[in-house]
């Protein structure tokens, strides 16, 4: 079995997957293309990897509407409208405040504009001009600014920091455009994890959002990123922020998948060890991932986020079934940790997809016996 890992590494590292798995009485056995034994990902309904959406982690048929319109006309009232009709503090206006950010800063990569043709990204700088006073608009201006800076500079350099600084004036903007709102904060705290603020800094914001969204899971994961080894905290801390937020979770809050996330965080630049998947500290956070999934709402913002990166512990850790059972959840679109972390996030979730179907049919399963 250790093959795979091998195998799925040298995927990772950017080889083409050519073969197929398939089961075998022995085992996950590769085969050629087209073979009829081979385990076929397209026999439980899945799509095909060219035709996964990459933008979202789930379905928002509002949003996807509203992004085709904006972006074909460069008219930012229909934008504006979906946000203003979206609920304040919750999960979905956060998410498309990132999404409509996101369209703009690679609007914007695609076209620099020049000469001849304007830049990408002008329907939102018209939203600026014409109606400074929305709050929405503000809102995702203090994102884009925030996604350019890292999109397009390093942190620590000058070119970073004046970003930088100007996302956080334009999150205070924001946030005295609509002082209920939670999303001017969030925002800020990826502005205070690339300044650096100093952990009384960013504990301070952190009571500003504590105070309007409590429960909000975008907010929580934005936050655990500050408090990571890697960022300005340490494992100890990062751990102890998620286990924190899992303890005080409501009843059907996905905060109790939080550890699970801090687990994600702190993984081993590359390891092929098995038995690390299967360890207590893996183990345990999977299983409350998986009850925190069992207890949310169906249509919570946040449950494909969850779903996805069980996906990747599950077949890490060989449990092939449940992570089968994950897969009917959110196939069809990977944008969500951690295929977005990889330059081809479908690529990179159609491989654990392949190994989930391949092991789940080595151990008797089949189409006919997957829940839906």
């Amino acid at each position: 079995m250790e093959i795979l890992w091998v195998l799925m590494a040298l995927v990772m590292l950017g080889f083409v997957l050519g073969p197929i798995l398939m089961r075998r009485r022995a085992g996950i056995q590769q085969v050629a293309p087209g073979d009829p034994d081979a385990a076929d990902p397209a026999n439980y309904g899945f799509l095909r990897q060219e035709e996964l959406d990459i933008r979202m982690p789930g379905p928002d048929e509002d949003l996807l509407e509203v992004l085709d319109l904006v972006q074909r006309s460069q008219d930012y009232r229909a934008a504006s409208q979906l946000l203003a009709g979206t609920e304040m503090d919750g999960e979905l206006r956060w998410q498309r405040v990132q999404a409509f950010a996101g369209a703009a800063s690679l609007e914007l990569q695609q076209r620099p504009g020049g000469v001849a043709e304007s830049p990408g990204g002008q329907w939102l700088r018209v939203w600026r001009a014409e109606n400074p006073k929305d709050a929405g608009g503000a809102a995702v201006h203090a994102e884009f600014l925030v996604q350019q800076a890292w999109r397009t500079s390093t942190p620590g350099t000058d070119e970073f920091r004046i970003i930088m600084e100007e996302a956080r004036e334009a999150c205070g903007d924001a946030a005295l455009l609509s002082p209920g709102d939670p999303i001017p904060y969030i925002i800020e705290l990826s502005v205070g994890r690339g300044l650096a603020y100093s952990q009384a800094e960013f504990e301070k914001l952190w009571l500003k959002i504590l105070d309007r969204a409590p429960s909000h899971m975008g907010a929580h994961l934005a936050a655990l990123h500050y408090w990571c080894e890697k960022w300005h905290g340490s494992r100890e801390m990062a751990y102890a922020f998620a286990e924190a937020a899992a303890a005080r979770a409501p009843q059907g809050s996905l905060l109790a998948a939080m550890p699970l996330f801090a687990v994600f965080e702190h993984l081993p630049e590359v390891n092929l060890v098995r038995a690390f998947y299967q360890s207590e500290v893996v183990t345990k956070a999977v299983h409350g991932a998986l009850y925190a999934v069992h207890a949310a709402r169906s249509d919570d913002p946040m449950l494909a986020h969850v779903r996805h990166l069980l996906v990747f512990f599950l077949v890490r850790g060989e449990r092939w079934a449940e992570a089968m059972n994950q897969l009917v959840h959110v196939d069809g679109h990977v944008g969500a940790l951690p295929w977005t972390l990889t330059p081809d996030p479908a690529a990179d979730y159609a491989v654990y997809r392949a190994l989930a179907v391949a092991g789940y049919e080595a151990n008797g399963g089949s189409p006919a016996t997957l829940p839906h």
